[in-house]
Formats: C-alpha cells, structure tokens, sequence
C-alpha cells in the first residue's frame, strides 16, 4: 500500500511544481511577477516559466482598449440649472506596473476622477453653451483625464458625453422659445417674401407703363407723320389746282366744290338721328364736279408719271 501512495505523491508534487512553474498569458494581457511579495516583472502573452514556490503571478492587467461607462450624475451650471448626465471612457493601460501598484483600484479610481471633473467643466458653463458645445466639453474632459490617470501608466483615448437632461420645466421653458423663434423667423420670411412679391410687382408695372409709353409715343409719331403726309398731300393738290384756275382751266373750280359736297355728306351721314338728304335736280352740277376732280387728278397724276420718266 505504502508502495502506490509514494508514487502518487511524487505525481502530485510534479504536476503542482509544473503548474507552477509554467504560465500561459493570452494575447491582450501582461500579468505581473513578484518574489516574496515583490515586484520583479511581467510575463508577456505566451509561453512564461516562474520559479517555483519563490514566483508567482500577483496581478492579470488587460492592455487591449477597455471602454469605462461612467453613471448618471447631478451638476449645477454656471446659471444654477440643474441637469443629469452620463458618458463614457475610453482608455488603454501602457504601463502594467504602475497600473497594478500605483493605484490600489484602477476602474473605481478614473469613475470617480472623471465624474468629479464632469461637474467641474459643467459648472464653468451655462445652460446654453452646455447644449450647444458637447464637443468642446469632451475635449477639455479628455485632457484633464488624461493627464491625471498618466502617473497610473493609462492612456485615455476619448471621452464622450452621452446624455445630459435638464429638469422637466426647463425643457418645456426651452420647447416654447424654440417654438417662439421659429414663428419670428416664419414671420420674417412671409414678411421678406411679400416684400420681394410687391417689388416685383411694382417692377413690372413700371415695365409695363414703360412699354404703354413707348408704345404711345410710336403710335403719336406715326399720326403725326400721317397728318403730315396728308397735309403735304393738300398742300400739293391745292397748288396744283391753283396752277390750274391760273392757267384758266375753270374745271379745276370743280375740285373745291367737290370737296365741299363730300364733306357735307360725311357730316349728314355719320349724324345719329334719321335724316333724308335732298340732291339738286340739276345733279350734272354734281357729276361736273367730279369729273372735274377726275380730270384735274388724272391730270396731276400724269404729270407726276411724265416726271418721273
């Protein structure tokens, strides 16, 4: 019996001294090494044999990118506004020693550093720029961390602010400015596009009164032209019946008395009321006259061809 104990015992102490002895880091950790309680080193992922019974592992510090969400909390702003806010840390350990010695709890350590200075920036802020400049308070949160968790061999990467929520009377006070200045900046803009409509308006009627004027003017031009051209017309005929009773031509009377009569009977034609036109018996008094009118104008009309040729 005594013979079979013996050799489990050696198998025993074997196995302990290897397990000991041999350590297995994964990737994206360090472990630290003391002798008798000391700090001696780290073991890097993979393969790492210790000393048995004088080494051990002391502590398993993760090196990879650890996100730390940080709690909802109560700050006062700079106008005495109450709000809640959260957010959310980004770090990575560089330094595994100090990590583990430097700082009796890490995690607890930066929760507590960044929420004190969370309250801190926000204190220095109103409520406005609180809600309008998250990224600038990121910033100064990250380089505030930063520099405080570097003695604890950490490396902040980022800090975000995730919500921050005022009081309830707050945000509805904040729903009905909103709702003020968009009705200002609607009324701004009917104003402004009225505006612009009774501009245009006007424009295009003084386009418009332009046009009627030119227009007004062209056609005054071309009457006065015509007017023109008709009393050059007269002023030829009656030289040229003139010439023609001077040279003893008495038909050419005929011309005058012509024109009197169609005047007359333009006149008691476009008369509204009923009329009956009474003609001479003698109407070869008539047709003398416009023959005459006939020959005196075949007369000039042919003068007017023979000096054209």
């Amino acid at each position: 019996m005594l013979d079979l104990i013996v050799p489990i015992l050696l198998l025993l102490v074997v196995v302990f001294v290897l397990t000991s002895m041999v350590k297995f880091v994964p990737q994206g950790h360090i472990y630290t090494k003391v002798r008798f309680g000391k700090f001696t080193g780290q073991l890097e992922p993979g393969l790492n044999f210790l000393v048995p019974i004088i080494e051990k592992v002391d502590k398993k510090i993760n090196v990879m990118e650890s996100v730390l969400d940080i709690p909802t909390q109560s700050a006062i702003t700079r106008d005495n506004a109450q709000v809640s806010v959260d957010g959310v840390v980004f770090y990575q350990i560089l330094e595994a020693e100090k990590a583990a010695y430097a700082v009796s709890d890490l995690v607890r350590a930066m929760e507590n550093l960044t929420m004190t200075n969370i309250r801190t920036v926000m204190g220095n802020m109103n409520l406005d720029e609180l809600l309008s400049q998250r990224e600038t308070i990121n910033a100064q949160l990250l380089n505030v961390i930063d520099e405080a968790t570097t003695p604890w061999g950490v490396k902040v990467t980022r800090v975000e602010i995730k919500d921050i929520d005022p009081p309830r009377d707050l945000v509805d006070a904040m729903a009905r400015q909103m709702k003020a200045e968009r009705d200002k900046r609607a009324e701004i803009l009917n104003a402004e596009g009225k505006r612009q409509s009774e501009i245009l308006e006007a424009e295009g009627q003084k386009q418009a009164q332009i046009l009627n004027a030119e227009g007004e003017r062209e056609a005054a031009f071309r009457e006065a032209e015509a007017r023109e051209r008709l009393a050059e017309a007269e002023a030829n005929a009656t030289e040229t019946v003139s010439r023609a009773i001077a040279a003893g031509e008495l038909s050419a009377i005929n011309y005058f008395i012509a024109q009197d009569y169609i005047k007359a009977l333009q006149t008691i034609g476009s008369a509204d009321n009923q009329k009956i036109i009474m003609l001479p018996l003698e109407a070869t008094n008539l047709l003398g006259s416009v023959a005459g009118v006939a020959e005196i104008a075949k007369e000039v009309f042919g003068k007017d061809e023979t000096d054209e040729t």
